[in-house]
């Protein structure tokens, strides 16, 4: 049986400039430029060392375990990930 971790890669395409630094830096080659956004192509071959996360300027990409539940339980592809406004001007 094997002990391989496998991990799931949120990517917000909105922040997204499509800049490659998290391609280049993945020792892996998980993640791939497609239509001028990040895209994680292989993920299975993800080993989890987050490289891609703390490199990408824009915080467009997170890797969690595949394991683990959204923060807030719902399904990642629903949760409303807009910056919210620092201040309301009336």
């Amino acid at each position: 049986m094997s002990d391989k971790k496998f991990y799931r890669h949120l990517i917000r395409e909105k922040f997204c400039k499509g800049c490659n630094i998290c391609v280049a830096y993945c020792p892996k080659k998980v993640l791939e430029l497609r239509d001028g956004k990040v895209f994680a192509a292989r993920p299975d071959d993800c080993i989890g060392c987050l490289m891609c996360e703390l490199r990408c300027p824009d915080f467009a990409i997170e890797v969690k375990p595949r394991d683990a539940a959204p923060a807030d339980g719902a399904d990642e592809h629903v949760v409303d990930l807009k910056v919210p406004p620092e201040a309301h001007h009336a």
